[in-house]
């Protein structure tokens, strides 16, 4: 007898799981089936960001490679995906033609103004550090993100080392082929799940240099992890950076859990959905205390407000804060003896206290 294939095409939103020709039936366990499926909150990011890009006046971000590193079949996924919700929340996109029910609910998302911020900031800083000679930028949760393609003049000489789980990944590594691009000799993809695999293991499987400062990003990731295992892998960066490395990450401020705005509870509704629901966040009151154990000192902590301010001019409409959403900027201190390396790395690093 033979077993019927399975549908091609399947979106899970809001509690429900969706077909190409429209909603159906909850198939039972597939909403939390992460562990062999690439990240859904990662391919939403990258089309936000090439949304935000053709769409947004005055863009913050000059990056309309998600059109283009999303699989085409993931982007009409997408699409179908937008219409069929906009449909069922009586929210009529205009025409609801796919691609603009897709950019409408991309940009009506309460995390798009987040995702803008948080590149165009990071990016700025990673500037800064290349023009103190830091060579190597490390993107941990790394999903789709285009920056060793598009690559800036400054980066020029920057290595990129992307670490994400194995299904996204591959899923990248499709997407690279289907635009006709091969993988750069600067950029490494690492296919690694860092809640099991430890980090420094995974760096030394590559070119990366231990005794050299390196500038991580770890955005959209933290709030996705339990609080042990967030402040694991602070430890676990502090492990793998020489002195002035430098890290910039995005957090919720912990008390987003409790207070449970309307807003907040619509993102956690849409990410549990898919499998990746919101777990932890940190105290600001406490962060420079718990990164300073960690290894880092922290230099700036701003909420999304403040982040808004610095970049609103007139004409950005999109630029809605969202409440207890952070981003923090820290450097690795010299207060820790050593760098942790795996056995069998034949970095030369000398004692840093």
């Amino acid at each position: 007898m033979t077993t019927p294939a399975a549908p091609l095409i399947e979106l899970h939103y809001l509690g429900r799981t969706w077909r190409m020709d429209g909603p159906v039936q909850r198939v039972p366990g597939a909403m939390c089936d992460s562990v062999n499926h690439a990240s859904s909150t990662a391919i939403g990011t990258a089309l936000s960001r090439a949304a935000h890009t053709r769409l947004d006046p005055d863009p913050l971000i000059d990056d309309a490679w998600g059109d283009r590193l999303v699989p085409a079949l993931n982007r009409a996924n997408s699409r179908s995906l937008a219409v069929a919700v906009l449909a069922a929340r009586g929210e009529p996109a205009p025409a609801m033609e796919p691609q603009a029910a897709l950019d409408h609910m991309l940009r009506a998302a309460p995390g798009y103004t987040n995702i803008i911020l948080r590149t165009r900031y990071t990016e700025d800083l990673l500037r800064e550090a290349a023009a103190r000679g830091t060579r190597q930028y490390v993107i941990l949760g790394a999903g789709f993100d285009s920056f060793a393609l598009r690559r800036p003049r400054f980066a020029e000489h920057v290595a990129v080392f992307e670490v994400d789980r194995p299904p996204t990944q591959a899923l990248k590594r499709q997407g690279i082929a289907e635009a006709g691009l091969s993988v750069p000799e600067s950029l490494h993809l690492i296919a690694a799940d860092l809640a099991q695999d430890d980090l420094a293991a995974v760096l030394a499987r590559t070119p990366y240099r231990f005794d050299q400062p390196a500038f991580f990003a770890w955005l959209g990731v933290s709030m996705f992890l339990s609080r042990e295992t967030n402040l694991a892998s602070l430890r676990a960066i502090a492990g793998c950076s020489a002195p002035g490395s430098e890290l910039v990450f995005t957090y919720f401020d912990d008390r987003i859990y409790y207070l449970q705005a309307q807003e907040f509870r619509r993102m956690q509704d849409s990410v549990r959905s898919v499998g990746e629901p919101f777990l932890s966040g940190f105290d600001p009151s406490r962060l420079a205390g718990e990164l300073r154990q960690a290894g880092f000192d922290l230099l700036e902590d701003l909420d999304e407000a403040q982040l808004v301010a610095r970049y609103s001019r007139t004409g950005r409409p999109f630029m809605a804060p969202l409440a207890n959403s952070r981003i923090a900027f820290a450097r690795r201190n010299h207060r820790q003896s050593s760098i942790s390396m795996p056995a069998g790395c034949d970095c030369d690093i000398a004692s840093t206290g």
